[in-house]
């Protein structure tokens, strides 16, 4: 039975009735109903993004009839010339994908391989040149021919205008957060020359030398050489390499020939950056260094030596000489320890001398106050206290004092002689 006071609280809407008690338990289910909804359609979609990894395609030249044999497209071109060709996108998926098509100048990595500029840069060469369509949607397992037409412009530089045409996909990539987006890309080069008048040079910059000396005394060193080779012309070209490290006039001299490596190719304008170790040579204090970089025509598709070709006086070598240091550290340690051993060897060479003649010396001295000691008469003197002298003795062998034959007799008187 309820109480007066709770009718009476019941009355004033101080307590809550057992419909508004039942209201907001079915808010209460209503409201978990919507965030396990929510939770559902978020992991849906996330589970419904697609892999990166699962899309596989591939881009190549192409004829109107389908994929051709052609590796890149090489193309020679006069200004205000068109070129039309075409490329094949293939689908190796499950699954269609429509992918974008874009077009940009060709760089190189710093590892030396092919590559467009990404999306975001807009391009400053023949990569501007193309007439694509913008997308293309490829069914799953299957390869659509896309036709592009290039125009050269006419006020072009002659030399080479690399470039790149590519099909892309972005996808959203869960690992890297929210808003990030994965760029796939795959596509062909373009090498495209415009004749005229076409100059192959190279610099040669940031040249320096370091000599690392071997921790065996009896074996040579090292000397790393590195360098920056650039495209100061308007034609590709690989960097031709020489290197040669030698000692003062000329001793020990090493070479060094590299060829083309890390200098395959270079399109104008860009540069790289190489190094190289040439061994045996002696820390003989001042290594001199020379690095000599000849340039090379790059051959291209079906033409060796390039579609124009250029006379090999051209292809002018570019020297330069820098000089390092070899102290021979090691070996002034070894002579710093042989000397400290000699003068070792030589002041306990002249303690034993000196203790040697001390010895002799203390000996001839007791021999000496040995043979001055009479025999008999005791022991010698102490050091420090002179010799005795010996006694006088007689002269066994002297005259004894005669009485004078020729003496006056005493009183006056002579003898009278006997011989009458």
């Amino acid at each position: 039975m309820v109480s007066k006071d709770m009718k009476k609280a019941r009355e004033a809407g101080t307590l809550p009735t057992r419909r508004t008690a039942a209201g907001l338990r079915a808010g209460l289910a209503a409201l978990g109903a919507l965030i396990l909804t929510l939770v559902g359609v978020v992991g849906a979609a996330h589970a419904s993004a697609p892999d990166p990894d699962s899309f596989r395609f591939s881009v190549t030249t192409a004829s109107p009839e389908g994929p051709d044999a052609r590796r890149i497209f090489d193309f020679v071109a006069e200004p205000g010339a068109q070129i039309q060709d075409q490329v094949a996108v293939s689908n190796h998926g499950p699954a269609p994908v429509t992918f974008a098509m874009v077009t940009n100048d060709g760089i190189f990595t710093p590892t030396g391989s092919f590559d467009i500029r990404t999306s975001d840069q807009e391009p400053q060469d023949s990569g501007g040149w193309f007439e694509v369509q913008p997308s293309v949607e490829v069914p799953a397992g299957e390869t659509v021919i896309v036709p592009f037409t290039i125009t050269v412009p006419e006020n072009v530089t002659p030399g080479d205008h690399p470039a790149g045409i590519v099909a892309t996909i972005t996808t959203a990539a869960s690992a890297s957060g929210p808003g990030v987006g994965v760029e796939s890309r795959v596509g062909v080069r373009v090498n495209l020359r415009v004749p005229g008048e076409v100059v192959p040079s190279i610099a040669l910059d940031h040249v320096t030398a370091t000599y690392t000396p071997s921790w065996n005394p009896f074996a040579p060193g090292d000397v790393r050489v590195s360098y920056e080779v650039s495209n100061d012309g308007n034609l590709r070209v690989a960097g031709d390499q020489t290197i040669t490290a030698s000692g003062p006039f000329g001793i020990g001299a090493s070479t060094l020939d590299r060829g083309v490596e890390g200098i395959k190719e270079l399109i104008p304008g860009t540069s790289r950056s190489t190094a190289a170790t040439i061994g045996g040579i002696w820390p003989l204090g001042p290594v001199t260094t020379e690095v000599v970089v000849t340039p090379a025509l790059v051959a291209t598709e079906g033409e060796a030596g390039g579609a124009i070709d250029v006379p090999a006086a051209d292809l002018r070598p570019v020297t330069v000489t820098v000089t390092t240091w070899a102290v021979p550290w090691i070996h002034l340690l070894l002579l710093a320890v042989l000397a400290l051993v000699v003068i070792g060897v030589r002041d306990n060479r002249r303690r034993r001398t000196q203790r040697l003649e001390a010895l002799l010396e203390k000996a001839r001295a007791e021999g000496r106050a040995a043979a001055v000691a009479e025999p008999g008469t005791g022991a010698a003197p102490a050091p420090g206290e002179p010799a005795p002298t010996p006694p006088t003795t007689p002269d066994a062998l002297s005259e004894p004092s005669a009485p004078d034959a020729l003496a006056e007799p005493t009183g006056g008187t002579r003898a009278p002689s006997s011989g009458g």
